[in-house]
């Protein structure tokens, strides 16, 4: 029995059940949470959302109807919101993006006129380390994977596209000839949208050299068929467990921009070579660990005096 009780469509539904005919199923309960979340499924809010994001938020919706799913939309008030990022304040990450989401489903619903208040207003994202939890690939890793994989096989050019480029996987996958004009790549990201226009260096152009490659990929599959990005994410964990190291396709992404920033790029040449917006926490954190880093190595070389200045 899933109608509110008292109503009509509870009374028909409790008719056929003393009959002992089926109750015809229409979806989750008016009001509900569940419900509130298959409307705004079919907006076109939601269908203006990168893909990656859609995944990313229909995952916490999904987690969200198994929990409170029957819930009355009046029960959805700011406690129940500060519950649900606590219990992710150990990835302080996953509670920021879960807020988010939240943030997306309750602003269209006031908008829509389905709620008068949105439960989220006034609530701040967890301070802290928001990493987004991939490894970032160390120097020592990075050498490992090139002495077990060296030029000419897909798993290194794999390797140096992601790292020289600093594209995420969905991206490099696409990167082929087409791409590129004069010595420099041009891609309209998948995530953000934004162009990235950046050299081939010469390490990646000695890789696609010595690779066999794609029609119109750089990459391809050992039929010469491009990759898909999740496919592509399975056969390149393979690779990296093979060379024993431990990262991932979007930890060379991080070690790329680790060396960038500690090479004295700026925060807006990270953007543009990243994809990142302007003003992006991402560029601003690698390039605050970089003249950290920097800092310490110079006190390394200049130590403090060991007598006291005025006697001196």
């Amino acid at each position: 029995m899933t109608e509110p009780y008292g109503t009509e469509a509870f009374w028909r539904d409790y008719r056929s059940a003393l009959e002992g005919k089926p109750v015809e199923t229409k979806g989750p309960a008016s009001g509900t949470l569940s419900w509130l979340i298959a409307k705004h499924l079919t907006t076109a809010e939601w269908s203006g959302l990168r893909p990656a994001t859609r995944k990313q938020r229909h995952g916490f919706y999904r987690t969200m109807e198994k929990t409170a799913g029957n819930e009355p939309l009046k029960a959805i008030d700011r406690r129940a919101v500060l519950a649900g990022r606590d219990r992710r304040r150990d990835r302080p990450y996953a509670a920021n993006n879960f807020l988010k989401a939240l943030r997306g489903l309750f602003g269209w619903a006031v908008n829509a006129g389905y709620m008068t208040v949105d439960p989220t207003l006034g609530i701040k994202p967890l301070a802290g380390n928001n990493d987004d939890g991939f490894h970032s690939w160390s120097e020592e890793e990075l050498e490992r994977f090139e002495a077990h994989w060296p030029l000419g096989t897909r798993q290194r050019l794999a390797f140096d596209l992601l790292l020289y480029t600093g594209l995420r996987r969905g991206d490099a996958v696409r990167l082929g000839r087409p791409h590129v004009r004069d010595g420099e790549f041009t891609m309209r990201t998948e995530k953000t949208g934004m162009v990235v226009i950046a050299p081939i260096l010469p390490p990646l152009a000695a890789s696609i050299a010595a690779t066999r490659t794609g029609e119109l990929t750089f990459l391809a599959t050992e039929r010469g068929m491009p990759f898909g990005k999740e496919s592509f994410g399975n056969w390149f964990g393979k690779a990296c467990r093979a060379a024993e190291c431990p990262g991932s396709a979007h930890g060379l992404r991080k070690a790329g921009a680790r060396r960038a920033a500690e090479g004295g790029a700026s925060e807006a040449q990270l953007n543009a070579l990243f994809g990142w917006a302007d003003g992006s926490r991402e560029s601003a954190t690698y390039t605050r660990t970089a003249n950290r880093a920097k800092l310490a190595r110079e006190a390394r070389r200049n130590p403090a005096p060991t007598i006291k200045v005025r006697e001196a």
